[in-house]
């Protein structure tokens, strides 16, 4: 069973992953992983933290000579930053100083309810852990998916749809054409007008103090039927997809396909017609986002997940101490105006990590040689049915 597990704090000395089940022979390198952890810190409106740290990655096991072994994988992140927080970060008992003690909650984050439930009189305790810093791994974690999935031919790719309710007009162009100039964007949207449209917006909610949220867009594509399984609702394909892209932090709402917009639609005008040609069975539309029944239908995988605007704000919304119970104003943490570039570039990452899982139940092995074997056999069986 392919899995992961990850460790670290925002401002802690690293950041850890390991990878359980992961195949051996695939080509991996720390190039591939850093390239995907360059486009995470990116994009407009990110924070100082970014100016700080260049996001580099560490095998320390599971890979020789570029390729995988079967054998777990670990993966490291420094904090380039930890260096100004020994003191604050220490795990020593006699280093605690109640001067860097943060008893402020910010509304909309994990510091009040994460307090309670671990019983911390310091607020710092929880949010190091709740962190969006964690994403680094989750990106890592994801990229290492992909190596594998480019090898079964699968991609899969992401950019910004919507920020602050500035929606990117993609109609008419291709995953990649929409991918290609997402890339290039500060703001990771393939339409020109809506990108300085959003880079406005940031600019006046800086000045104002807030933040924004907005919505990403993932797929995939290079899938072949019946990924994932009807027969249990812990392997529908749907689910797990919707399970990790709402662990994500921030993240409020997916939908896979048209999403909530079929509810709206009469069933003539979402079900996505069955046809044949060239010996294949294919589906005339793509309402369902390239699932039907918890499965890849072999038609590209649609996925949005909408994140709300992040909890910091320069201007901080009231709040209760946590030690004195008096009213006060939410903790200041530096952070960004908005982050959504960088959620693209996670969500694609998580979306990417569920696929390998699927792909592996599928076609099991310990090789990716093995692996191919299985597929090639059960993409035959498909053809001839």
């Amino acid at each position: 069973m392919l899995r992961f597990f990850t460790a670290g704090e925002s401002h802690g000395p690293a950041l850890t992953a390991i990878v359980e089940g992961f195949p051996a022979g695939v080509p991996v390198t720390a190039e591939t992983i850093n390239h995907d952890l360059a486009r995470r810190q990116k994009g407009y409106g990110r924070g100082g933290r970014m100016k700080i740290e260049r996001d580099e990655v560490q095998f320390r096991s599971g890979i020789r000579f570029g390729e995988s072994l079967g054998a777990p994988v670990t993966l490291v992140v420094e904090n380039r930053d930890w260096k100004n927080w020994t003191g604050k970060m220490s795990s020593r008992a006699e280093d605690r100083d109640p001067k860097y003690v943060v008893s402020r909650p910010r509304p909309g984050h994990a510091d009040l309810t994460g307090a309670l439930k671990y019983d911390r009189r310091d607020v710092r305790d929880i949010l190091e852990r709740a962190s969006a810093r964690e994403t680094t791994m989750r990106v890592a974690v994801g990229s290492l998916a992909k190596c594998l999935l480019r090898e079964l031919g699968i991609e899969v790719r992401a950019w910004v749809s919507e920020v602050g309710g500035i929606r990117a007009k993609h109609e008419g162009m291709t995953p990649d054409e929409i991918f290609a100039a997402a890339e290039v964007s500060e703001v990771r949207v393939a339409d020109a007008h809506a990108e300085q449209a959003i880079i406005a917006l940031v600019d006046e909610c800086k000045k104002a103090g807030d933040t924004l949220g907005g919505v990403v867009e993932v797929v995939a594509t290079g899938l072949p039927p019946g990924l994932g399984s009807h027969v249990h609702y812990d392997r529908k394909l749907d689910g797990r997809l919707a399970g990790a892209l709402l662990s994500l932090q921030a993240a409020k709402g997916v939908e896979i396909g048209i999403g909530f917009e079929a509810a709206r639609r009469r069933g003539s005008q979402v079900q996505d017609e069955i046809g044949y040609e060239s010996g294949a069975f294919n589906r005339r539309t793509n309402n369902a986002g390239g699932t039907e029944g918890g499965m890849t239908s072999g038609g590209p995988l649609v996925v949005r997940v909408a994140f709300k605007p992040i909890s910091t704000l320069m201007k901080p919304l009231a709040s209760v101490d946590l030690l004195t119970k008096e009213e006060t104003r939410g903790n200041i943490e530096r952070s960004d105006v908005m982050a959504i570039p960088a959620a693209a570039v996670i969500a694609e990452a998580v979306v990417a990590f569920e696929l390998a899982q699927v792909a592996l139940e599928k076609f099991g092995g310990d090789s990716l040689r093995e692996i191919k074997r299985n597929r090639d056999g059960y993409l035959e069986q498909v053809r001839s049915a």
